[in-house]
């Protein structure tokens, strides 16, 4: 049995007598990066779990692999941590990956796995035909199938994404794994509710529309701006409601001019909240509304409905995947204003579908989207790999 692995497994209550130790390298973003993301909730809900399960975790870089093939001035420290790896302690069992893809693809793991003589396994690994055919990204792509290939074991949390893998990973090396949150980190708080609405000043008979995302340009403040602009439409139609904005960022400025066509007494950027508080936003809220725009799963849908609110996005990306149209939310086509705007309107008018669907989903995180019951697969395949 490998060094560090389990000396017998478990006996009734007896602890593990000896844990498997784990080298985890996020080649996306590294833990700790200053913009909060989707990505990086999970990459660091992945290892806050492997440590309460009882494995060791070293970090053995914090190199963003970002366009990595394209910034030469980077490669030494590449060769760096490669040597840095080999002298890890303590000496790891496995190593694992979080998010491989053809942007930022993992130029360490293979290569030190190899060198350490340990399983190499890859956590959200991406695969896509696509960038092999333009020379920008070529090396990318090339350098990810390897990354994939080499890997003992491959899991997912995206069903497209399977898909895609299933045509260069045999089955048996690769595993589904439906995203997921701590839902005891997002419950409803009463009191957070009364609290905020009487800061806002809002009553209690008012709908509110929460959205929630960092002000980032591109996919981020489109969706906002979206969002904003089929508020006007529904505040010219004649209708009362609050909506209320979490995040900040460098367009912050774009989404104020065009949020003045409401009432400003109706609209409510409260910045950008702590993930650790925004329980307490979502329960003093009625509707989370963000569509979503390629969004890849999209974690605020999550908690969002973990604390009861009925979800409105576009239908696409991986948002089916986390949101369950007519039950928990509505999922609406990709950039259409009317039907977007009249299942806003609709849940608005209708608090106690709201409260029925934010029901459903309450129910629906904590059976389908536990990270706890989720990530359990992850550890038996682990400990098998190193046994």
């Amino acid at each position: 049995m490998a060094g560090g692995a389990l000396s017998g497994g478990i006996d009734g209550n007896k602890r593990l007598t000896v844990m498997t130790a784990i080298a985890y390298y996020t080649p996306f973003k590294p833990l700790g990066f200053p913009h909060p993301s989707g990505d990086l909730t999970i990459a660091t809900g992945l290892r806050d779990h492997l440590l309460g399960a009882g494995f060791r975790m070293s970090y053995p870089s914090r190199l963003r692999a970002r366009w990595i093939y394209g910034k030469p001035w980077l490669w030494p420290v590449i060769l760096r941590d490669r040597r840095r790896s080999l002298r890890i302690n303590p000496r790891p069992d496995i190593w694992l990956t979080y998010h491989t893809y053809y942007k930022s693809p993992d130029v360490l793991g293979p290569w030190a796995s190899r060198k350490l003589g340990i399983p190499y396994v890859i956590f959200q690994g991406i695969y896509s035909t696509r960038p092999q055919r333009h020379w920008k990204t070529a090396a990318g792509f090339y350098l990810n199938r390897r990354a994939l290939l080499q890997a003992q074991h491959v899991f997912t949390n995206r069903r497209e994404d399977m898909i895609n893998l299933q045509r260069i990973i045999a089955d048996e090396n690769l595993t589904y794994i439906a995203p997921g949150i701590v839902p005891e980190q997002f419950v409803f708080d009463a009191g957070a509710r009364n609290d905020l609405r009487a800061v806002w000043n809002i009553t209690e008979s008012e709908p509110v529309i929460l959205s929630a995302a960092m002000f980032r340009t591109g996919v981020k403040c489109d969706g906002l701006s979206w969002l904003i602009e089929t508020c006007v439409v529904l505040h010219r139609q004649g209708e009362k409601f609050h909506l209320v904005i979490a995040g900040d960022g460098k367009e912050r400025r774009r989404l104020l001019a065009l949020a003045e066509r409401l009432p400003s007494e109706r609209v409510h950027f409260i910045g950008k909240i702590p993930r650790s508080e925004m329980h307490r936003v979502y329960s003093a809220c009625d509707i989370f509304a963000f569509p979503g725009i390629r969004e890849t799963l999209g974690m605020v849908y999550l908690e969002a409905q973990s604390c009861g609110l009925p979800v409105v996005a576009f239908e696409n990306g991986g948002i089916p995947e986390v949101v369950e149209s007519g039950v928990t939310g509505f999922l609406t086509p990709l950039f259409e204003h009317k039907p977007y705007a009249d299942v806003l309107l609709r849940l608005m008018n209708d608090l106690p579908l709201c409260r029925r669907m934010g029901d459903a989903g309450q129910r629906r995180v904590r059976t389908a989207h536990d990270i706890h019951r989720n990530y359990r697969r992850i550890e038996t395949v682990l400990h098998r790999l190193v046994s």
